[in-house]
């Protein structure tokens, strides 16, 4: 990973753990779906299909499981997701793409197709229920979009859906992924597009049928 990458990536996780603890940590459990223990100082949170420990004190985040470090992106974004804890926000259920999220999604999208929607159609456009395989690796459960679709719980108060259409002779291989409007009341813009890719390059780094 480039330099410049790793320097902005630990800036954010730095001001992310600097938010966090200026928030009221039991105040942020009844704002989402995360435990706190005022004896340890550590939430528990959910993210994907595993459990994570943050240890408010030590400043750190392994997986409850086994003590293992997630990478760099993720606990970004487990960390912005604690960090920008308001109270509930009444939103639309329905799926929309990253282009209809205010702050900056239509902005964004153009490099986001670039760097996730691209590698989603590589690897499933022309094995579209190979998804399915890879989806439940992460906790993916089918859904009814497309030549084949999955949703993914990233937090309990965030669903992502992709989907891929089969691509033939005549017409290209497409894919997509969604999320629900109240996404904007639960993460900054820059990591829910870090969401998406972080979801589309685990789904493509898994072995391919």
């Amino acid at each position: 990973m480039e330099t410049s990458k790793v320097n902005n990536y630990r800036i954010a996780y730095d001001k992310y753990w600097k938010d966090l603890k200026r928030k009221v940590p039991e105040e942020v459990a009844t704002q989402l779906a995360v435990t706190y223990s005022n004896d340890t100082r550590q939430f528990i949170v959910k993210f994907f299909n595993s459990e994570y420990i943050l240890d408010c004190d030590a400043e750190t985040i392994f997986k409850k499981t086994d003590g293992q470090v997630p990478e760099i992106m993720a606990s970004i974004i487990i960390l912005n997701y604690l960090a920008y804890a308001r109270p509930p926000q009444e939103t639309a259920k329905k799926w929309v793409s990253l282009k209809e999220i205010p702050n900056g999604g239509v902005l964004f999208y153009p490099a986001f197709h670039k760097n996730s929607i691209k590698g989603l159609i590589k690897a499933f456009g022309h094995q579209p229920q190979h998804l399915l395989a890879c989806a439940a690796a992460l906790g993916g459960q089918p859904a009814d979009f497309g030549d084949a679709s999955a949703v993914f719980q990233a937090f309990p108060e965030i669903p992502l859906c992709v989907i891929v259409w089969e691509g033939d002779e005549d017409v290209p291989a497409n894919a997509t992924i969604l999320f629900e409007p109240s996404v904007e009341h639960l993460l900054h813009i820059e990591s829910t597009i870090g969401l998406g890719m972080y979801l589309a390059s685990k789904l493509t780094a898994l072995p391919q049928g």
